[in-house]
């Protein structure tokens, strides 16, 4: 079944599933300019949160879907993979066709066009929206990455355009497409990162008694370096000038991965991506076999020494 929306919703409801640090900032954005915000989460804690930050919310999932519109709008921020992907298959359950969800988490793009398509075969919608820009971005101006339904876009583009950042939104075409640039844009994300953390390790490495907050706020004012990621840098340092408050352990959502897999899949070489994630799954394992097997290797043909337990 194909519905073709005849024309956009006015005084829309939006639902929002997952109240986390993002969703709960989402909604609060959306409360900002005027829309009509309902929001769910599994968690009471989360909800008790929600509610006390002016968020109105409902105590199941059922309520929230009788407290919407007969057109109903889902906004799911929720965690990617097995948890997103039931509570769509619920949706396309208990939806009905012509409604629309938006799942705005870091889906897998094959996850998106395999979900996209079992509710499209019942009239549903299903808009990936990459989202970016963090906690921050969130609250007070979010960038958005869209992929689905062209129709269901222009129905739900009011919502973007108000949530979004100035010039902060971008519909990319057909299903799976926005979870795929925010797929690419993770994995550049993590290349970005891995740059700036071997670049300050230099720094700190060096006989160079360097202030790294002041060096931060430096590069973060002309230099070619100058990013968000250096600003973020520069508080992390006023807040502990040698990091050491901080365990050198990365953790890692799985964007990167993909990205590297698909890049595989085309034959593309990503290898400063690729590097970026083995470094974080390496910082996973802080006593790998891996590393034991090079240090006895070492010791074997070079006579190096073996830092013993």
């Amino acid at each position: 079944m194909y519905v073709t929306l005849e024309k956009e919703w006015e005084d829309m409801k939006i639902g929002i599933i997952g109240l986390g640090k993002m969703g709960a900032n989402l909604a609060l954005n959306g409360l900002d300019h005027g829309w009509n915000i309902i929001g769910y989460d599994a968690s009471a804690q989360a909800r008790e949160s929600a509610t006390k930050q002016g968020i109105p919310t409902v105590a199941s999932q059922e309520v929230l879907l009788e407290a919407l519109d007969q057109e109903k709008i889902i906004l799911l921020s929720t965690p990617a993979g097995h948890i997103t992907n039931q509570i769509l298959q619920g949706l396309g359950s208990t939806l009905q066709a012509g409604d629309i969800v938006i799942d705005s988490g870091n889906s897998k793009y094959k996850d998106s066009l395999l979900m996209g398509q079992i509710l499209l075969d019942k009239g549903i919608y299903l808009l990936d929206c990459g989202t970016s820009g963090g906690i921050d971005g969130a609250r007070n101006g979010v960038n958005l990455m869209i992929g689905g339904d062209p129709t269901a876009f222009k129905v739900v583009e009011p919502f973007f355009s108000d949530i979004a950042c100035t010039d902060g939104y971008l519909y990319t075409g057909p299903s799976g497409s926005g979870h795929y640039l925010k797929m690419v844009h993770n994995g550049i994300e993590y290349g970005m990162m891995q740059a700036i953390g071997e670049g300050f390790s230099v720094l700190e490495a060096s006989n160079y008694d360097f202030d790294f907050a002041a060096v931060s706020k430096l590069w973060n004012n002309g230099s070619v370096v100058r990013s968000w990621l250096m600003e973020l840098l520069e508080e992390s340092f006023n807040d502990d000038s040698q990091l050491d408050k901080i365990v050198g352990k990365i953790d890692s959502s799985g964007e990167a991965k993909y990205t590297v897999e698909e890049a595989l899949s085309l034959d593309v070489p990503v290898p400063i991506i690729a590097q970026s994630l083995f470094v974080r799954n390496d910082s996973q394992l802080p006593d790998s076999f891996s590393n034991k097997v090079v240090s006895a290797l070492r010791s074997g043909f070079g006579g190096h020494p073996i830092e013993r337990k």
